[in-house]
Parts: structure tokens; sequence; C-alpha cells
């Protein structure tokens, strides 16, 4: 078995996004399953009250929708590190939800929202532009 560095000629370039993406996963995934639980246990904890949120739904609902996002992540994440194709498919389709439901939830936590909006959204480049490299280096 050969070891191959970054400077060989045959290995892409691009593999470090599909990890960056991945492990950016993982990391929002995990938070999004604290805030999850957060909006379940402490809705006092965000900066307005339901009401004022963009869609009105309670907190309870918005930590069912957070749990839920970020266990798909998680398991995307790890899935994409392990260059599963579904797990391209299902990271972008994560990312994109995710910043749709970070943008409903701003006025909640509006740091926290701003940051994973942009991080969904260098997800979603990341693997829709780089995706098919850590497939190829892993065969």
């Amino acid at each position: 078995m050969s070891e191959r560095h970054a400077a060989d000629p045959g290995e892409p370039v691009w593999v470090g996004w599909i990890v960056f993406a991945a492990m950016m996963m993982l990391l929002v995934g995990t938070f999004q399953v604290f805030f999850g639980f957060v909006s379940l246990f402490n809705s006092d904890f965000y900066v307005v009250r339901e009401r004022k949120l963009l869609v009105d739904m309670d907190y309870t609902a918005w930590g069912w929708t957070h749990l839920v996002i970020g266990a798909v992540a998680v398991v995307a994440g790890i899935a994409l590190l392990a260059g599963q194709m579904w797990a391209r498919v299902v990271g972008i389709a994560m990312a994109l939800v995710s910043s749709l439901v970070n943008l409903a939830f701003l006025s909640a936590y509006p740091v926290w929202s701003i940051v994973v909006i942009y991080v969904d959204v260098l997800v979603i480049y990341a693997i829709a532009v780089h995706g098919r490299e850590l497939k190829t280096d892993r065969n």
C-alpha cells in the first residue's frame, strides 16, 4: 500500500472541501440537536416569544424540527465521509432545508441562524461542486 501525498498528481485537490462539508454537517447537526433540546425544555432562552417568529409555531414544534434536521445532518455527514452517493443528495437537501428553517427561526436566535445559513451555503457548494472527488479518492 503506497502512501499518497497532496502533491501526487493523481489525487483530487478538492477532497478537502468534502471533508470540510462533512465535518460542518457533523458540527452543525450536533448544535441543531442541542438547540432542539433547548426549544423543547427551555423556551425562555430565545429572544422573542413564539408569536413573533416568521412562521407561527410553538417552540416545541421548532424543537422537534431542529432535532430531526440535526440527526439527519449527523448521519449524512458520517456517510459523506465514507463516500456514499446518497449522503451527497441528503446532505444538499438537509443543508437547503436547514437554511430555510433557520431563516424562519431568525428572529428567535439571530446570530446562530445567520451562522448556520452561511455554513449551509458552504456545505451545498462543497458537495455540489466537489462531491465526486471524495468517491474518486476512496476507490
